[in-house]
């Protein structure tokens, strides 16, 4: 009786063993609630193709009020000149939410976190503190207005286990203003003066950008001490000895002179060997030594590789560190030259693989196609290799595309479905004022998130939801930024975008000023008859036929691609 109790034993546990081993993992689909979620296909990641949000850290999302004043930054200021309480943390809840996700978002670039000048000045517009993150005071710590360092690691690794990547704000260029409690760097680190005069090579360079904003030598190679501040200002934070061990490795590590340019690239690239930052989005980068930014590159490439042999676990993909950067008034009609008038500058051979394209701005002006053609002949063929960052509203434009937000389904269009990578300014989808009564100068593009305007507002609301169906059919589609482009249809228009990358293709139609109601849209050539589509924008299943898809609904957009 024993032996068959055992062996009746035994058989039970052996079917349960197979059992569990024929169940399913549970990691194929996500359930919310009681109805199963379908998991989104591996899409590559291309950062021609990207979605990269841009906000200004102090003015998205405040998620912690206790850091809003900091320094005795107490003065008054003029109108949106001040530090307003956004952080990194509101930043990553946002994150959280999915606020980022929902809109198609696969990239963040937000404004410069580094430690600011503690008083204010004014530059003619009125009383100004650093709330913009562009004038730096010490480029090894975080500003406590934006949060600390433990905050941003958070922020990457939370973006990062939601497939965003992280973009961060660098300035090499310059120091920030002087102040009654912020001394000018000492005389080898920056010049004073002359102010720029922007007519040639030299006197765009060696130069001060605006009066007052110190300029930092990135062109001298002759070694230089610690200003006496930032020594004593770290002895008092108690980490003096560490910053110097550090610094002295550097530079036994790559035998660079301590000269100015390649303390502070050391300081930036430690924020990618510590945190992983995927990226980073250089400003003012013709008003310095182009050979600086070959240096920043290839430093912040070795500590992009050093993180991630400490990071197996955590890396994304095998893209390398991406640079893109702002050359102010460049566009891509131009060539990859940037000319000084005396001097021309290829700065994709200086460790950038894009620069952002001040001209889009200008194109949206035209026809659709004449928009898209453009821009994949050039991207095509004299960019090959390389990228451009398009925009049409930003932080520091004072002249973008719809300022008055008359147009934002056309803005969305544009900027979402034109070859390239596409920066959404913040607000971009909601259609926040550019135009802020009383703010001078860039300050009237940088009102706080009008996040009480997509809570409330149902015009708001479905702008916002345009811009979420073409941001996610952009982020599931590479090609629709880095794909080659065709024409189908004039009328109504209709185009192709064709992607491929080793053995993933991705391929799909759009449709633009469609007619309301029932409409044909000519696909054959590119989609044969019997192939079954779905138009995101509907959320409508349809079949090719005769060379062609009907769709009967009211909007005047489709976004097809292959049905699952």
């Amino acid at each position: 009786m024993t032996k068959t109790l055992i062996a009746v034993s035994l058989l039970f546990l052996i079917i349960a063993c197979k059992e569990e081993k024929k169940a399913p993992p549970v990691t194929l689909a996500k359930t919310t609630d009681t109805i199963p979620v379908k998991e989104a296909k591996k899409v590559p990641f291309d950062w021609d193709a990207a979605n990269i949000y841009f906000l200004l850290t102090d003015r998205f999302n405040n998620a912690n009020p206790e850091n809003d004043i900091n320094f005795e930054r107490t003065d008054s200021t003029a109108v949106l000149r001040g530090f307003m309480g956004g952080d990194i943390e509101g930043i990553t809840k946002k994150i959280e939410s999915g606020y980022f996700t929902d809109l198609g978002i696969n990239a963040i670039w937000f404004t410069p976190v580094v430690e600011q000048i503690h008083g204010a000045t004014n530059e003619g517009t009125g009383n100004t503190y650093g709330y913009h993150g562009y004038w730096t005071k010490d480029w090894t710590a975080l500003d406590p207005n934006f949060g600390t360092k433990k905050e941003l690691e958070k922020l990457v690794g939370t973006a990062h286990d939601n497939g965003i990547r992280i973009l961060m704000d660098v300035v090499l260029n310059h120091t920030g203003p002087v102040t009654d409690v912020d001394a000018v760097w000492p005389a080898e680190w920056v010049r004073t003066e002359p102010p720029c005069a922007f007519t040639t090579y030299e006197n765009t360079t060696a130069c001060t950008l605006v009066e007052n904003l110190p300029d930092i030598l990135t062109e001298s190679d002759t070694a230089v001490e610690l200003p006496d501040a930032l020594l004593a200002k770290w002895k008092e934070e108690g980490r003096l000895s560490n910053e110097l061990d550090e610094l002295q490795l550097f530079f036994e590590r790559t035998g660079y002179p301590r000269a100015p340019r390649f303390y502070i690239i050391k300081w930036l690239a430690d924020y990618v060997n510590d945190l992983g930052i995927d990226g980073f989005r250089v400003d003012t980068v013709k008003h310095a030594s182009e050979t600086a930014w070959s240096e920043l590159y290839k430093e912040a490439s070795h500590a992009f590789d050093t993180w991630k042999k400490r990071n197996p676990d955590a890396i994304l993909d095998d893209n390398p560190f991406y640079m893109v950067g702002e050359v102010y008034n460049y566009g891509l009609s131009g060539g990859r030259d940037f000319d000084f008038g005396d001097k021309k500058v290829d700065y994709f051979d200086y460790g950038f693989h894009s620069l952002i394209n001040f001209e889009l701005k200008y194109d949206a002006q035209k026809p659709y196609d004449a928009i898209f053609s453009k821009y994949n002949e050039l991207l095509t063929t004299e960019f090959q290799g390389k990228g451009v960052v398009n925009y049409l509203t930003s932080h520091d434009d004072g002249a973008p595309f719809d300022k008055e937000r008359k147009n934002p389904y056309k803005s969305a269009n544009v900027l979402l479905l034109t070859p390239g990578t596409s920066q959404v300014y913040y607000g971009d989808e909601t259609s926040r004022s550019l135009t802020i009564e009383g703010a001078e100068g860039d300050a009237t593009l940088r009102s706080f998130m009008n996040w009480s305007d997509l809570d409330s507002l149902p015009e708001t609301q479905k702008i916002h939801k345009h811009w979420q169906k073409l941001g996610q059919f952009r982020r599931n589609h590479p090609a629709v930024g880095a794909g080659k482009h065709k024409r189908l249809a004039k009328s109504p228009y209709v185009f192709s975008r064709t992607y491929v990358n080793g053995d993933f293709k991705d391929k799909v139609v759009v449709g633009l000023d469609l007619p309301a109601g029932k409409k044909s849209l000519w696909v054959k050539g590119f989609f044969g008859d019997g192939t079954t589509l779905f138009d995101t924008y509907s959320e409508t299943e349809v079949v090719v036929k005769n060379g062609k898809v009907i769709l009967d609904n009211p909007s005047d957009i489709a976004l097809l691609e292959l049905a699952e």
